[in-house]
């Protein structure tokens, strides 16, 4: 029997995709560019259009994946006017692509951060030639979720998309089709969009017919949001996600199929006629833009009338020669100012450095501290003009590092600010520039693991406490194949279809884009509009905009971007500097400080570095007695040796031997000897490694460049494989020894993990001395410009003022009689009581929630005379019931009042017009006084003695009434939980209040910690030190006295979590009790045993054996036991790291 004729399958059509999102359309495309861009080449489309709604933020990646695999690529975008009006837009040529981005630009920056606004009037101002010259138009007919208010979910969720959306006798269609086409003459299409919908065939011809009575030709298109059907489950999150509702409740929003990827030619072949696939060909063809073509330029403004760019770069660099060197320039000096003058101007960079130079002008015009750091300060030319602060006649620079003509690629100078002081340079360049040419660069949020489980989880419809309870239990370095294990811990099982669905979205989602934010600094900054470069849009932060490319994006493409940067340490040297300037009535300048203390190094000698810039982390701290620092150069050591690269490379423990004598110091060659002989024959920067590959291995220093570059990609790219073979040959062929090759390549490899160039090394050591000097001979100062930049660095207030208080320090409470908003050395406040040297009164910023503008009303109002009672501050100074209660609460009330429950009493008492009820006595209020403080607490800090376990238990009392502190939703301090919002039920105010009995010494406590983030009391652990000492915790003091190896328990406030990449695993724990910090050592199996306690608990008990070397203590946890019911109410927190 003869077999069935069989039709032959249909040829594969040529296709280019003309409509495709990507996840940069956010919450919508369910792929990344790259993704797309592979799967096109795959399916063999002869070109993709990368089409996301109103953004080209994603258009580099795919620009750069597209090149790398010689696939078209088309820049468009999607956009629904006003009126519903759908539209991709695709760039022609360069001029076409300026007018979309203007485009985008103009949509984004009169809508809020997040939406934009278009009209169709806003698409026929590009000129008289029609809308939107150099651009084709493709028209997507009928109603969408777009064209609805997609912030409404229940319009799109219960809305019903009509069967014949674009029914040809929809007059109105017909209307917009007929503008389209008389608007882009010859420009525009009808896109038919195909999805296996039940009625296909039906809507193709209703298509056709509405596109011969528009007189619009048709084209077939995907409206693509994945490139494989497998993301359709992870596009129906991103729905939901974007709609604020769950996948399940999301009903119509959800495309009714996964149809919307990219799809085989042979499917497409089936749902489209021929000549609708061959038009998307005809129209690809006519787009011949690539972001290659794009030009950029720096502004003109910066050079003077008359001058070139790079007469007047000579000439501002000859003038700065001569304030930097008054004797005369040294011959080494000049020559790399030569060689850098004539390699600038090679690469036309002049007006690059002008513009630089051009900030920090005009920052130092406002007495604003900056300091240029990073490769820049390996330019002679940056020293001169006073951008960088690193002396090239001291120091072995390495001008290739910074730029190079091999390279070609801009420079990048970054440049430190006050970081309270930036944003006056940030408006400076929007004054100078405007906003059409001036713009911060974007940064990419990103979904991480926690977030992608938080918000998968919430789509899925688990319940909050699941997905907290999982959210909790997970640490920041938690592996992805670990996550079935962290839910079996929760009670999920990953292997159900549901929390199965959870976890391989969630996976999905990880990495991918949630929303554009703004980059720390980078400006970009053009000659002409830079919206014809790159759209712009408004920040979340009033008056900024920002760019819609990342740093990575800039890189990509070649373009320059000046770091405006912030620093909190230059904001904290300059309050200090100023208020010593202050104190002495003269000024105080960084170049009054004496260079090369010996008390300054004694003091880093011993680790004693809490606080000061760049060496006073864990890992630093342990470092200092190591490496024993006695000189500039040392500390530009120490701020390089602790990182990822040396540590990885193996060269710390050879730089210690060596630099101790302990181990012989190798010599390879003169030349090598001389790259090394400032660090024991090891390297320890990126420059000596790009050196010695010029010295030792015969490359040139544009090789030696590539060479560094490949060094801090090859983990992610690999690529070394190549440099290796040259650089081990090359050394062989100059007589060296092949391990000594191996070795320097192995080191080499250590900097993949991040190492610091000397340079940048050498910019912040200038910042360690400075801040380690005002610490060691002007403690007050130092806390006091500390605390009023904060928050910075690395601890928080509390741990702060215990450190000075440890060095001498007498810090006062925030009080209206004296405080002024920042805190300051008293003898800065007029009619403050005499105080002994080096004493600090705390400013009432310190107070949680505390506004600025009410403290400036107290201060002025001070100056008129004292305060008489609560209520004559509330009327004199306009405060609020509200700026009273955190007043009382924080205790600074105390002059006026008594202890918290009187303020608090005679601040409710206050009418929010600052007028009092009744002028109350304050007799009675402290007749028990201070007898009671001492009394401390009963099992647990803020409990009352006497108070019943029931209300210690639940928070309330018989009668069910709350007894705790709550703050209110915006998370200010709590006010004390005395009165509550009892007023309004009180009988008529009486003429003086009833005797209020203190808080105890714990509640007191409390209070200060709620309030204040830290104590002037007693520290929380001396009024637990009986218990303490009864189950055998000793203190951190009696820890560093004790002998190495000792077994030893200790508690503490867990002030800091560690885990870096570097350390296998260990976790590093830092805890403080009354007498200073304990430092703790978690090996990983410990870790996994005891993951709550390790990452939970507040106050930790440890079972461990001390760890004693070069004067520094750890304590190696053997046990782990979880303290924290012993705080009670009282809200600590750690600032925990990777």
């Amino acid at each position: 029997m003869p077999l069935p004729e069989t039709s032959p399958p249909p040829a594969l059509p040529d296709y280019a995709e003309l409509h495709c999102l990507s996840n940069f359309s956010f919450l919508r495309g369910a792929s990344h560019p790259e993704e797309l861009v592979q799967r096109a080449v795959e399916l063999g489309y002869g070109a993709l259009a990368v089409t996301d709604e109103c953004a080209f933020a994603g258009s580099v990646r795919a620009h750069v994946a597209a090149k790398a695999v010689g696939l078209k690529l088309i820049h468009g975008t999607e956009i629904v006017l006003a009126d519903g009006l759908k539209l991709v837009l695709l760039a022609q040529n360069r001029e076409g692509y300026g007018n979309l981005s203007a485009l985008v630009t103009l949509a984004r920056r009169r809508a809020e951060k997040g939406a934009y606004r278009l009209t169709r009037g806003d698409l026929e101002g590009f000129g008289p030639s029609g809308a939107l010259p150099d651009c084709l138009a493709l028209w997507v007919p009928g109603p969408t979720a777009n064209s609805i208010d997609r912030t409404d979910h229940a319009a799109i969720a219960n809305t019903v998309p009509p069967a014949n959306a674009a029914d040809a006798s929809n007059a109105a269609a017909i209307a917009d089709g007929r503008w389209l086409a008389q608007r882009f003459p010859g420009r525009a299409w009808l896109a038919v969009e195909l999805h296996a919908g039940p009625d296909d065939r039906g809507r193709l011809e209703q298509l056709q017919q509405l596109a011969a009575d528009c007189g619009l030709p048709l084209l077939a298109a995907g409206d693509v949001h994945m490139h494989s059907r497998a993301r359709r489950p992870l596009q129906d999150v991103l729905t939901a996600l974007r709609l604020n509702t769950t996948v399940f409740a999301a009903g119509h929003a959800l495309h009714p199929n996964g149809e919307r990827h990219l799809r085989p030619r042979l499917r497409l072949a089936r749902l489209y006629p021929p000549e609708l696939l061959a038009e998307t060909l005809a129209v690809a063809a006519r787009c011949t833009f690539s972001l290659d073509e794009l030009r950029y330029e720096y502004p003109e403004e910066v050079v003077p009338h008359g001058l070139t760019p790079a007469a007047y770069l000579r000439q501002e660099v000859e003038a700065g020669l001569v304030v930097r060197y008054p004797a005369g320039v040294p011959e080494k000096a000049r020559a790399q100012v030569e060689y850098e003058l004539g390699l600038i101007a090679r690469l036309q960079y002049e007006a690059y450095f002008l513009t630089v130079y051009d900030i920090v002008r005009f920052a130092r015009s406002r007495e604003i501290l900056c300091q240029g750091r990073g490769s820049a300060a390996n330019s002679a030319v940056c020293y001169a003009l006073g951008i960088t602060e690193v002396d090239p006649a001291k120091s072995e620079l390495l001008f290739e590092r910074f730029i190079s003509a091999e390279r070609g690629e801009p420079p990048d100078i970054d440049v430190d600010f006050e970081h309270q002081r930036r944003e006056e340079v940030i408006q400076y360049l929007y004054a100078k520039y405007g906003r059409e040419r001036a713009a911060l660069t974007g940064a990419l949020i990103t979904y991480r693991t926690r977030g992608a489980l938080r918000d998968a989880g919430r789509a899925l419809g688990f319940g909050r406490e699941q997905i907290d309870a999982l959210a909790n239990t997970l640490a920041w370095w938690d592996r992805q194949d670990e996550l079935p294990e962290r839910l079996r811990a929760v009670g999920l099982d990953p292997e159900s279809p549901r929390v199965a669905k959870w976890l391989a979205v969630s996976r999905a989602l990880r990495g991918f884009p949630r929303h554009l934010s703004q980059h720390v600094g980078g400006f970009v900054i053009s000659r002409g509009p830079l919206s014809r470069l790159v759209p712009i849009e408004n920040a979340a932060m009033a008056e900024r905009s920002v760019i819609q490319w990342d740093k990575d994006d800039i890189d990509a493409l070649g373009l320059m971007k000046v770091d405006v940067l912030a620093l909190g340490m230059l904001s904290a040297i300059r309050r200090a500097l100023d208020m010593l300037g202050a104190r002495d009535g003269r000024p105080v300048r960084l170049q009054d400080i004496p260079r090369e203390s010996k008390a300054v190094y004694d003091m880093l000698c011993r680790g004693d570095s809490l606080g000061i810039f760049q060496v006073e982390s864990r890992a630093q701290m342990a470092m200092l007695p190591r490496l024993k620092p006695r000189q500039f150069y040392d500390l530009v050591v120490q701020v390089a040796i602790v990182r990822p690269g040396p540590i990885q490379g193996d060269m710390v423990h050879p730089y210690l031997k060596r630099r101790h004598g302990e181990e012989r110091i190798e010599k390879i060659s003169p030349a090598v000897d001389k790259v090394l002989q400032r660090t024991y024959g090891v390297p320890i920067f990126q420059e000596q490694v790009m050196q010695l590959a010029v010295v030792a291995a015969g490359f040139t220093p544009g090789e030696a460049d590539q060479l560094r570059r490949a060094m801090a990609a090859w983990k992610r790219k690999g690529g070394l494989e190549p440099f290796e073979q040259k650089l081990i040959r090359g050394m062989q062929e100059r007589g060296l020894p092949e391990s000594f090759a191996r070795r320097i390549f192995e080191q080499i490899k250590g900097f993949g993990d991040y190492g610091f160039p000397e340079s940048h090394a050498a910019s912040f050591a200038i910042l360690v001395y400075f801040s380690a000097w005002l610490k060691r001979f002007e403690p007050a100062a130092f806390l006091c410009g500390l605390l009023n930049a904060h928050p910075m660095g690395f601890y928080a207030p509390a741990q702060l003022v215990q450190d000075a208080q440890r060095h001498g320090v007498t810090v006062l409470p925030p009080d209206v009689t004296h405080s002024a908003w920042e805190s300051l050395l008293v003898e800065l406040l007029p009619d403050h009581p005499p105080a002994r040297p080096r004493t600090v009164r705390l400013g009432l910023r310190e107070i949680a929630g505390f506004n600025q503008a009410a403290a400036e009303r107290i201060v002025a109002a001070r100056q008129e005379g004292p305060f008489q009672s609560v209520a004559d501050l509330a009327a004199r100074a306009g405060l609020q019931r509200p700026e009273l209660e955190r007043l009382a609460a924080a205790n600074a009330l105390h002059a006026l009042a008594g202890h918290r429950r009187a303020a608090a009493w005679e601040s409710a008492a206050v009418e929010n017009t600052g007028q009092p009820r009744h002028h109350g006595s304050r007799s009675g209020h402290d007749q028990e006084g201070e007898k009671r403080k001492g009394r401390g607490s009963a099992k647990a800090l803020g409990r009352r003695s006497g108070a019943s376990d029931a209300t210690h238990a639940t928070g309330r009392s018989k009668n069910g009434m709350d007894q705790r502190d709550k703050g209110d939703e915006r998370g200010h301090a709590p006010a004390l939980p005395i009165q509550g919002d009892l007023f309004s039920a009180l009988p008529p105010p009486v003429e003086a209040p009833p005797p209020l009995p203190p808080p105890t010494e714990g509640e007191d406590l409390v209070a200060d910690y709620a309030t204040l983030g830290l104590t002037l009391g007693r520290h929380p652990l001396a009024l637990l030190r009986d218990r303490l000492t009864a189950g055998r915790f000793i203190t951190a003091a009696e820890l560093r006295a004790a002998p190495d190896k000792k077994l030893a328990r200790a508690a503490g406030i867990v002030t800091h979590r560690q885990r870096p990449g570097t350390a296998s695993g260990i976790v590093f724990v830092t805890m403080e009790d009354e007498t200073g910090p304990i430092n703790v050592i978690l090996r990983p199996e410990l870790v996994e045993k005891q993951r709550r306690e390790t990452l939970a608990a507040r106050l930790l008990g440890v079972y461990g054996q001390l760890e004693s070397r070069h004067g520094v203590t750890h304590l190696v946890a053997k046990r782990l036991v979880d303290l924290t019911p012993l705080l009670g109410r009282l809200a600590t927190r750690s600032r925990d790291f990777h």
